[in-house]
């Protein structure tokens, strides 16, 4: 099971995810006013794709700061395995 250990981004990290995260926000509540005003389903689907790209491209950003900053910045090399065993883990899940 991954930790819950928090550490710090920092902003200049962060900020990008954010905007990331807000766009796919969007597109999603884009997605739910689509289905609400019965939009033709390839629009739909269309909507849902676009979305889906945004959060996999969120994801390996997220995956590439995490192997940068967390594993590459770990305290120890023993601490820099465990965050790698971790990350194996959740990426098993992430191929699926």
């Amino acid at each position: 099971m991954a930790s819950s250990s928090k550490h710090a981004h920092s902003s200049h990290e962060k900020r990008p995810l954010e905007i990331r995260l807000r766009k796919i926000i969007g597109q999603l509540q884009s997605v739910e006013r689509m289905v609400e005003q019965d939009r033709d389903c390839t629009e739909v689907l269309t909507q849902v794709v676009s979305a889906r790209k945004a959060l996999k491209s969120f994801a390996e950003v997220v995956i590439h700061q995490h192997v940068s900053h967390c594993i590459g910045g770990a305290s120890n090399p023993k601490e820099g395995q465990r965050k790698l065993r971790e990350l194996l883990t959740v990426l098993e899940r992430y191929v699926e």
